[in-house]
């Protein structure tokens, strides 16, 4: 009897473990399927990048091929609107792409007075340079972009640095 309950845990674990592999590639392709709505351009076509600094961080998405005019524009199309509405206290956008409730926003906009976000335009696309005036919200901030960086698996350091 101890045998069959040891066999049927193993099968039970062998299982969940499957199945988190699996979901990893089909989470991956909801993520993207849902940032393409909300985004409004091709992730698979765009680079997002995420950077921590000791006064907050940056988001930045070019496009991977400079030829490509639809996805640059729609990048800089989103980015400015994304960062006025961070600025107001709004996550909704990417509680939208992550279908969860996104580490930080909450202290992001309790903060927000204390947190600014302005848009850069670069050669390939664009920048939301996040500046915090406070350790609280600095914090947030972190947590935030280490959520994105690990929900869009970008590879970019979770590190600290300086600007």
């Amino acid at each position: 009897m101890k045998m069959l309950g040891l066999i049927a845990l193993c099968l039970a674990t062998a299982t969940a473990v499957g199945a988190q592999q699996g979901g990893t590639a089909s989470h991956q392709a909801e993520v993207n399927r849902r940032g393409a709505h909300v985004m409004r351009f091709d992730q698979d076509a765009t680079l997002h990048r995420f950077s921590l600094y000791e006064d907050g961080g940056a988001i930045e998405v070019n496009v991977k091929a400079s030829a490509d005019k639809t996805n640059l524009e729609a990048i800089r199309a989103h980015l400015p609107h994304i960062a006025a509405m961070f600025a107001a206290g709004d996550f909704e956008a990417p509680m939208l792409v992550h279908d969860t409730n996104v580490p930080g926003t909450a202290d992001m906009t309790r903060l927000r007075a204390l947190i600014s976000y302005r848009y850069v335009e670069t050669a390939h696309g664009g920048r939301i340079d996040i500046v915090a005036a406070d350790a609280e919200a600095v914090s947030a901030v972190h947590r935030f972009l280490r959520f994105q960086i690990d929900d869009h698996r970008t590879g970019d350091s979770t590190e600290v640095r300086k600007r």
